[in-house]
């Protein structure tokens, strides 16, 4: 596995800083954590790579992690209907037990701190496994309940799964969708689920896990299905990449598929493996897109405050601004020039600013913004700083680096 540069590490350092300084005031003057974004903390930075897993119940992702690490962990269940009941973060420690998921929020040097904004009912239900294994100075794994159907899926729970699952694939390197390839139905639960990583889809890989339970040309046939099955759900014009693979600890079943499997396996092993080369460049990517979407919330906030009226009238035309919303949104994105994937979700955005009091929001050239500065600096930030960055990452292309301007 491909440890990360000293290069790489003085940059995300640089990184952590400019964030610091330059956008965080943003974020604080804006009231973005209101808005269900916690803000980003020093461990996020500092922390090895992300690996989320995802999936129904009995996918194999707790033998999965098993499996990359070469050794059980403590606190796994593993077993045939659900066992896995919470979120539990694997990562590196010499001594080698279970951390309750309150201590590791403020554990330093992890980056879990965020958690804390879901309360006591999720953090009761997470926890972290400390193991002894090398693999894990350079990722830790998230391994996350299985997705149940029906009403399973919500009343058995005391927090909202998928704004947690939207936390952690927000900060993950490499999302992980393993399926069962002897239970491939897609329920409407795993749906929603996808639906909530698909913003994501980057980072996501997806495994047929179990694939040398049946023969070869079965297996074709089921590789075609959940090819098709993915693609009513993931709305992305790329086909999806499939692992074909089986991730325990027992050697392949089946010799004429072994072949394919093993190869299968070994590639999804050499994209772990450059998880450490890469997460400089992944991080300051979510740092970008962070930015775009913080710049939409300032501009958002600062329309709505400018057509308040000054005397009378400001209950009613709050009211007529919120049930406008839609337009709202389509006027800010055209004034400003701006992308609709940088814009919040309307419903969400719409129930967190009607408890605001609109005269009160703050202006993009207002105190709170040090009369424009803040905004400015986070542009630069976007436009200059970064952009320097990225030149200094090694193994980064520089397109046009070397050519002369034809003008």
């Amino acid at each position: 596995m491909g440890d990360i540069s000293a290069a790489s590490k003085q940059i995300l350092e640089e990184l952590k800083n400019l964030y610091i300084n330059k956008i965080l005031p943003v974020e604080e003057a804006t009231s973005y954590n209101s808005f269900g974004h916690s803000p980003l903390n020093a461990g996020e930075f500092d922390s090895p790579p992300l690996v989320l897993l995802v999936g129904p119940y009995s996918a194999g992702k707790t033998t999965f992690i098993e499996h990359i690490i070469g050794k059980t962990f403590p606190g796994q269940r593993v077993g045939p209907e659900p066992t896995t009941d919470k979120f539990c973060a694997v990562l590196h420690g010499k001594e080698e037990r279970v951390i309750p998921g309150n201590a590791l929020t403020v554990a330093p040097g992890t980056p879990f701190k965020g958690l804390q904004m879901f309360g006591n009912n999720f953090l009761t239900r997470f926890e972290g496994s400390q193991v002894d294994a090398d693999i894990l100075r350079n990722m830790t794994l998230i391994d996350s309940p299985g997705v149940l159907s029906g009403d399973k899926q919500t009343l058995g729970r005391s927090y909202s799964y998928n704004e947690v699952l939207n936390w952690f694939a927000e900060r993950s390197d490499m999302i992980i969708l393993l399926f069962d390839v002897s239970k491939l139905d897609i329920s409407d639960e795993m749906s929603s689920a996808i639906k909530i990583l698909q913003k994501y889809s980057d980072k996501i890989k997806v495994v047929l896990n179990k694939s040398d339970q049946i023969e070869h040309q079965q297996l074709m046939k089921v590789y075609g299905a959940l090819l098709w099955s993915l693609g009513k759900v993931i709305d992305t014009p790329e086909v999806t990449r499939v692992y074909i693979g089986s991730f325990w600890s027992e050697p392949l079943k089946n010799e004429d598929t072994a072949p394919l499997l093993e190869a299968e396996m070994a590639d999804l092993l050499r994209d772990l493996g450059s998880l450490p080369r890469l997460g400089a460049v992944r991080k300051i990517n979510d740092v970008v897109k962070r930015i775009r979407e913080i710049r939409t919330h300032a501009v958002l906030l600062d329309y709505l405050r400018n057509q308040m009226p000054s005397m009378f009238g400001k209950e009613k035309k709050k009211q007529e601004l919120l049930n406008d919303l839609p337009n709202v949104f389509r006027t800010v994105m055209k004034l400003n020039n701006l992308s609709v994937g940088d814009f919040p979700d309307l419903n969400k955005f719409k129930s967190e600013v009607e408890a605001l009091n609109f005269e009160e929001l703050p202006k993009i050239n207002g105190s709170r913004m040090k009369n424009g500065k803040r905004i400015v600096e986070m542009d630069q930030a976007l436009e200059i700083d970064i952009p320097g960055m990225l030149n200094r990452i090694p193994g980064i292309e520089r397109r046009g680096a070397d050519k002369k301007s034809s003008l």
